[in-house]
């Protein structure tokens, strides 16, 4: 793996999880692999789990990491190639990067969508800059289209569950992602990520449900069921997982927030009592109920622990594929 970005940087989905679950077992399995080497987690937006999971995952294999947070630390970066810096921004990327590519063995990034120009964010141009300048591996900690380490942790979560209830391998698990009410238009990445990864993993029978107009890129999407009507795509789902997202057609739009799509306990009945997955952080009572959320069927704390264990997974990956080139 020379960068992990999507999880069409993963050779083995499979294999990724098993590894996973390995560190989760012995955290400290391989806690000289890193050693000597340095990871820098670049944040261009706020972050909680990311943040803390990366740094433990990090020293676990004996790295030193360092954080710069670029809203309040660094200066303004530019991106847009052969343009007059004559306005605000302070340092273009092809100066920065390479430099950080100098400091460090591993760069990680967290970027956002500008939700304004759909174009500008699909062909995100803060991750591929880096990956162009930095002449070293590029982990995306999310980036303006996709989250590739929540969905890894998303499938170890739902691994995790099958086995311990004694169905792994045995039928495939129905997995619904429904579309959430919100106050205010979300970004695509995790949505986005986590049908990418299901479709590729290959190993759930997979539903899409939200409000007409809420459709995401059919480039991640394809292969999954799409429905509009969420009590039917909820029926005798093993996995439910909820969230919000604006509209792709009509970018960064809000074209309703229908409190009618809050996923509740009445709705969670007629599953095939589903363990319920949300990234975090949520709005309760606005995405998801308190009932949902404090039941013991909630997944939201264990997804988040196990961000631990998928970004040590691919950190291991990315050392020691480029140790080997």
């Amino acid at each position: 793996m020379q960068h992990f970005t999507s999880v069409k940087d993963v050779q083995d989905i499979h294999a990724l999880i098993q590894t996973a679950q390995q560190f989760k077992a012995q955290p400290l399995l391989h806690s000289s692999l890193g050693m000597g080497k340095k990871i820098g987690l670049l944040f261009l937006n706020p972050s909680l789990r990311t943040r803390i999971s990366t740094q433990l995952a990090a020293r676990n294999l004996g790295m030193e990491v360092m954080v710069l947070n670029m809203d309040k630390e660094g200066w303004a970066l530019e991106f847009q190639e052969g343009i007059v810096m004559d306005g605000t921004s302070v340092e273009h990327v092809k100066d920065a990067a390479p430099v950080l590519g100098q400091y460090f063995d591993v760069l990680a990034i967290r970027t956002f969508p500008g939700l304004i120009d759909r174009e500008k964010d699909y062909s995100e141009q803060v991750l591929q800059q880096f990956i162009r300048y930095a002449g070293i591996p590029i982990l995306s900690l999310e980036s303006a289209t996709l989250h590739p380490l929540q969905s890894l942790a998303d499938l170890l979560t739902m691994t995790e569950v099958m086995h311990s209830a004694g169905w792994l391998g045995k039928r495939k698990p129905k997995v619904v992602l429904t579309w959430a009410p919100h106050i205010k238009p979300l970004p695509h990445c995790v949505a986005n990520s986590f049908a990418e990864w299901v479709n590729s993993w290959g190993e759930a029978d997979f539903v899409i449900t939200h409000p007409e107009g809420y459709e995401l890129n059919e480039q991640f999407t394809e292969g999954a069921q799409i429905t509009q009507h969420q009590d039917e795509a909820l029926q005798d789902a093993d996995f439910v997982y909820v969230k919000n997202w604006s509209s792709y057609q009509t970018y960064g739009k809000v074209l309703e927030t229908d409190p009618g799509w809050m996923l509740n306990k009445r709705k969670w009945q007629t599953t095939r009592q589903a363990g319920v997955m949300h990234c975090l952080p949520v709005r309760r009572n606005v995405e998801l109920s308190d009932e949902i959320l404090d039941a013991p069927f909630s997944l939201v704390t264990r997804q988040a622990a196990n961000r631990v264990w998928s970004a040590q997974a691919v950190i291991s990956s990315l050392i020691k594929d480029a140790s080997a080139r």
